[in-house]
């Protein structure tokens, strides 16, 4: 009996592949055929599972954002039972922050995308993500909670605060990728924020 093939297993070979030489050559520079070398399979399979070249790029960067997901979650298991909005909050942001090889490789390539989507009308028409607010509704419900506990000063604007912690993140990511920051200062300087945030008396979890 021929073995069955499970395709989601296949895809996520492939999309896995993708990341693995755009982390080492950048996403521009990447082809089909230089997945599929990476993924040791066809370049036909590569093109039946994907068609084109722009719908392998969404399709890893939805699958990178789900390995994002999950490094959140295990940070957050880490973290304890009940590790509060403050931890959430930084367990989100730190993630983000490209601190290991696998974190580089998620703000590398998510930067990337957004980048070339910019300028490529095939990626531009591929939702970049589904949600674009998810991340920034997320914060705000959490800084939100934080206040109504009195673990945050009530008087911050929470959609602000949210938005401003996003961008500083975004921001400070790329001066790791450059060399200018190093992750260390970069995990200082978000501390710095919430600590002017949130109420004295929330110990920040380890890094």
């Amino acid at each position: 009996m021929p073995k069955r093939v499970d395709h989601e297993e296949r895809r996520a070979q492939i999309a896995d592949a993708l990341i693995q030489v755009a982390g080492r050559r950048g996403l521009h520079a990447v082809g089909m055929r230089d997945v599929a070398a990476e993924a040791g399979v066809s370049l036909r399979l590569v093109q039946y599972y994907f068609e084109t070249k722009e719908k392998l790029l969404f399709y890893g960067l939805r699958y990178l954002t789900d390995r994002f997901t999950a490094r959140v979650g295990a940070r957050l298991a880490a973290a304890g039972p009940d590790p509060g909005p403050r931890a959430m909050v930084e367990a989100l942001l730190v993630t983000s922050l490209p601190t290991d090889e696998e974190s580089r490789t998620f703000h590398l390539l998510y930067t990337s995308y957004a980048i070339l989507s910019v300028t490529n009308e095939a990626l531009a028409a591929q939702p970049f993500i589904d949600n674009p607010d998810a991340a920034e509704n997320a914060l705000t419900a959490l800084l939100q909670q934080a206040q109504e506990t009195a673990l945050a000063d009530p008087a911050v604007d929470a959609r602000m605060e949210a938005v401003s912690l996003l961008a500083l993140t975004a921001t400070m990511g790329t001066s790791i990728l450059v060399g200018q920051r190093a992750p260390e200062s970069a995990i200082a300087v978000l501390h710095h924020h919430l600590n002017r945030i949130f109420n004295s008396g929330q110990t920040p979890p380890p890094a």
